[in-house]
């Protein structure tokens, strides 16, 4: 364990944040995704609720600011409604450490099938809200800037 990484997020998820470059996907994915039938690089986060997941990834991650829209869930289908409070509990993780205004698109639910088998990796969650799905871009990360410099 290291300090000041909440602990939720794992040793294989740290890596692959790390190793993710400037306009890399990364999909959090629902209890229900089929992540393993259209990814190869799939990892598990089961019981771990994407608001949780979220609230850990936020502080280490840069959202990709060139991107009209960095992050990217799933539209209704037809004759479904969505739950506001999803997207709501989702944009509350991310504002507790970014005071940037990140823009939210919603895209139909085959392209977002299809934009996920882009993705730099899948993370399949333990999140039962319907529509619960969402991709986040990576940004550029800002110079480290070392105490002692």
């Amino acid at each position: 364990m290291l300090k000041g990484i909440n602990p939720i997020i794992s040793p294989e998820l740290l890596k692959t944040l790390s190793e993710m470059g400037h306009g890399d996907e990364l999909v959090l994915a629902d209890a229900h995704f089929p992540g393993h039938k259209i990814h190869h690089r799939v990892l598990r986060m089961d019981g771990i609720s994407i608001d949780m997941l979220l609230d850990g990834i936020t502080p280490l991650f840069e959202f990709d600011s060139y991107a009209d829209a960095p992050l990217i869930m799933m539209d209704a289908v037809v004759g479904d409604e969505l739950d506001p409070k999803v997207e709501g509990k989702y944009m509350d993780a991310i504002r507790k450490y970014t005071q940037d205004e990140l823009n939210l698109q919603r895209i139909e639910r085959f392209a977002f099938y299809e934009r996920a088998k882009k993705a730099f990796a899948v993370v399949v969650t333990g999140e039962t809200a319907k529509y619960g799905n969402i991709i986040i871009k990576k940004g550029v990360t800002p110079a480290y800037k070392s105490i002692n410099r």
